[in-house]
């Protein structure tokens, strides 16, 4: 399973709430960069860069940690996606890597919510956490960037009839519940395609 959405959906909560209901790891690259960062690891200090411009951490230095993540022995049940693939080239990578794993992609959850409500709860984040990378200006940059880079996945993943799109505005429980209503649907059609807007 893939979650995906601009940044300030809301995919980082709904990724573990989902995860943890279905037994899975929600393996997320926010969270991987986030420890390199913490821990001053070489790429963690490449990626602060990046991530403090609010641009996106290049393809190499991304790959390489999330294939190695799906390598590991708690996948085989089961994964989510937070944040990867973010470009179509890593929609490439990721094909490569499952097919030489003899799986593939079951749903791609996309996480629908309103510009100006992404800048409001970012900000609202940004004084609560103090984090570098939340002023407005960065946020909207980070806007454009998700727009024209990872935008183009969901009509990639809608033609594989992998899409089901979720309204993410609203409390968190009833965006969750959106999000297993629409998963159920899914499955009870035999379609990975459905829509809960």
């Amino acid at each position: 399973m893939l979650i995906i959405g601009p940044p300030g959906a809301g995919k980082g909560t709904q990724a573990e709430r989902v995860a943890r209901f279905y037994d899975i790891p929600a393996i997320s690259t926010g969270d991987i960069f986030r420890a390199n960062v913490a821990e001053g690891t070489p790429l963690g200090l490449q990626a602060k860069d990046y991530i403090d411009r609010g641009a996106y951490v290049p393809d190499e230095l991304t790959n390489a940690l999330v294939l190695d993540r799906l390598g590991q022995d708690d996948v085989a049940n089961g994964f989510l996606l937070d944040g990867f693939p973010r470009t179509l080239a890593q929609v490439s990578t990721l094909d490569e890597c499952l097919e030489q794993s003899d799986s593939g992609l079951d749903v791609v959850v996309q996480l629908a919510v309103e510009p100006e409500e992404v800048v409001r709860r970012l900000l609202k984040r940004s004084a609560d956490q103090g984090r570098s990378d939340d002023t407005e200006d960065v946020i909207r940059h980070r806007l454009a960037v998700y727009q024209e880079q990872t935008h183009p996945l969901i009509a990639v993943y809608a033609e594989r009839g992998l899409l089901l799109s979720v309204d993410a505005q609203g409390p968190m429980e009833t965006v969750t519940q959106r999000i297993h209503d629409a998963l159920d649907g899914a499955v009870l059609r035999g379609s990975g395609a459905a829509s809960a807007e």
